[in-house]
């Protein structure tokens, strides 16, 4: 079976410091964040831009001062930036980050009740416009879906040429308004791509670690991290990003998978060597 690729999913856009102190804001404390993780056994950085006081943005400015200061602490990291911002954000102003050039970006690949008056829109020209500036540029994508709609419409785009390939999948379970993180929903999904595709999986809150038990059995991938959970076990806070990444590393290691370094993750996921 291949190596574990752990992604890093750093702070998100809506976690906040009152739910949990360690969730970083500052581009100092996103470095360390970063470094951190990657010593604990991640080879990707899911990486959304915060303003000191938390508030999300997706300004390339704002994006540049975070990635250069982590690349100065992890060179070797797969650096993946989001398109998904913040709900309410326009697609220029989701797209912004992608000017920068980064090695790995999201590409969100349908809507979403988030909950109350919260929609995560993305439109089919939405997702054809992503996928077009993510491609152009030689990004590598990571297709972001929280449901089996989504995987459909992912499909029936790469059918179409505007995805090409490889492709590789997130599945983001247990977000409300999508599907939940239970097995047989990550099976159902699994089943749904093709078997050239790889994949990873991200549960939400209490589905963080039952999906990510399942997909290294399953030969999977998995994202872990303060933007999807905020804790280490029930009722006890995790103190870092760190702390995630090394409970899932140690469960690879229980269950017989080795952990991949950022250059075996890019050769697994075919992704082309960027200077």
């Amino acid at each position: 079976m291949d190596k574990l690729i752990i992604t890093c999913a750093l702070t998100g856009a809506e976690v906040t410091k009152a739910q949990n102190p360690a969730v970083p804001y500052t581009v100092a404390e996103m470095a360390q964040a970063a470094k951190e993780a990657v010593d604990a056994g991640a080879a990707i950085l899911h990486i959304h831009a915060r303003h000191d006081d938390g508030r999300p943005t997706q300004e390339a400015a704002r994006y540049q001062e975070i990635l250069e200061a982590i690349k100065k602490e992890c060179p070797d990291a797969i650096l993946q930036v989001s398109t998904g911002g913040a709900t309410g954000m326009s697609r220029e102003e989701r797209m912004a980050p992608l000017t920068l050039n980064p090695e790995m970006a999201t590409l969100d690949c349908g809507t979403l009740n988030f909950g109350g008056d919260e929609i995560f829109i993305n439109t089919e020209n939405d997702i054809i416009a992503f996928a077009k500036g993510i491609q152009e540029r030689g990004i590598f994508k990571e297709l972001e879906c929280f449901e089996k709609g989504h995987v459909d419409l992912a499909l029936r785009l790469h059918k179409k040429g505007f995805i090409t390939p490889p492709l590789h999948f997130s599945f983001v379970l247990g977000v409300n308004g999508g599907m939940t993180g239970e097995e047989r929903d990550v099976a159902f999904l699994r089943a749904s791509i093709p078997d050239d595709a790889t994949y990873s999986v991200a549960g939400v809150g209490r589905f963080e670690f039952p999906l990510a038990r399942w997909a290294i059995k399953d030969g999977g991938h998995v994202r872990v991290g303060l933007e999807d959970n905020l804790y280490l076990e029930k009722g006890v806070l995790a103190s870092s990003n760190a702390d995630l990444v090394r409970k899932v590393a140690d469960m690879a290691r229980q269950a017989g998978r080795e952990i991949a370094n950022p250059h075996e993750a890019r050769k697994m996921l075919g992704m082309e060597a960027r200077s």
